[in-house]
Formats: C-alpha cells, structure tokens, sequence
C-alpha cells in the first residue's frame, strides 16, 4: 500500500532559513538533499503544494534520488483567489520529466489550508511561519473532529486525506529554533492522539519512515 508524506514548510527559503534560522546556503542545501534521499530510500510517496519554498526543493531533490512518485494538492477550480501565482510549479521538470506525477484539485484554498496535514499518512513539518501554522493546527483541530474529541459533535468522515488512527506528526527540529514544538501544542496532540517524532537528523527520518 502506498504510503504518503505530507510536506509543509515554509515559502521564502532566503529569509526563514537564512535570515531568521541564520542556517548557512551550502549546510542548508546540504539537509535538504539528505532528507530528500532519507525520504527517497524509505519508499514512501510525497505531497506538497506546487508553490515555491523548501517542500518544492525537497520533491525536485527526492525526484533525483530516485523518489517513486510526487502529488501535488491545489485549489485548481478557486474562483476567490485563483492560482495564477502557482501556476508556473504544475509544469515542473527533473531530468526532462515532469516534477509531479498527479495534481489533485483540492476545490478552494479554504480547504486546500485547513486539510494539507491530513493529506498524507504521516506530515514533515519543516518550519514554522504564519502559513504553516495555519496548516498544521488545523489539521490537529479537524483529526480532534474526526476522531470524536469534541463533545457534542459527530463529524462525518473527511474525503480525500489518509491521515488515520496512526495519524503522525514528524517535526524536523534543526528546522526549529527552539528545536520542538510549544508544550501547549504538544498536551493537546497527544490528547488527541496523534503521534508525535521529533527527528534531529535525515538518518531518523528515514528509519522512522521506514518502521512506520
């Protein structure tokens, strides 16, 4: 069966990673193309959003590495925002052949925010910035939903994601400054049960991958 990995991180590499993160290019580039084999050699299949940002640069890396297939998640039929800012990711190219192997129309950006965490089996969490945030709590919020959390309200079951009973959270953490999540978020996670791996390295990434 195939198994998916949600990537969320933040867009503007130079200003996050550098400036805010004060990560070296040539270390920076280095992680990214570890992870990207770690991600690659596991077996798994990725999903991001064709935008700019360090998820694309991961997937063009995880293609090279010989990664099995790359999905990408867009709000193709918006009529609010539209996506002609994204647009020019769709035809992306590794090697002559196209980035991704599948876009999927997500149907609006409403959705496209609120379930990106829940669209895989397990989300790499690369970074925090305002647009992650959005799309990692929502995702815990929406699984606390599902899953009967909230007292008084039966959710139906939500279509097209795969986040499951074994729903998991890996948060890359040289990618954090505090190197973890808040306590707050972390209480609320595991009352949820959602599992949560911090990984400090693309070697544990690929061995939790792979023990999935």
């Amino acid at each position: 069966m195939e198994k998916v990995l949600s990537l969320i991180g933040p867009g503007d590499i130079g200003f996050h990673y550098y400036e805010i993160l004060g990560l070296k290019p040539e270390k920076f580039q280095s992680e990214l193309e570890n992870i990207a084999k770690a991600i690659a050699e596991s077996g798994w299949t990725i999903e991001l959003l064709p935008d700019q940002g360090i998820s694309l640069e991961i997937a063009k890396l995880y293609k090279q590495f010989g990664g099995k297939r790359v999905i990408g998640t867009a709000p193709i039929s918006d009529k609010r925002y539209g996506i002609k800012h994204i647009q020019e990711y769709f035809n992306e190219k590794i090697q002559g052949k196209k980035l991704f192997d599948e876009i999927i129309d997500t149907e609006d950006w409403r959705d496209q925010n609120r379930l990106k965490a829940l669209r895989g089996n397990a989300v790499l969490y690369l970074g925090i910035s305002p647009g992650t945030e959005i799309e990692f709590n929502y995702g815990i919020y929406l699984y606390r939903l599902m899953k009967g959390f909230k007292k008084g309200v039966k959710a139906q079951a939500i279509q097209n994601i795969r986040a499951k009973d074994n729903f998991t959270c890996f948060v890359y953490s040289p990618f954090f400054s505090a190197k973890k999540l808040d306590n707050e978020t972390e209480i609320y996670m595991e009352k949820y049960k959602i599992n949560l791996k911090y990984v400090k390295n693309p070697r544990e990434l690929k061995n939790q991958l792979i023990k999935f």
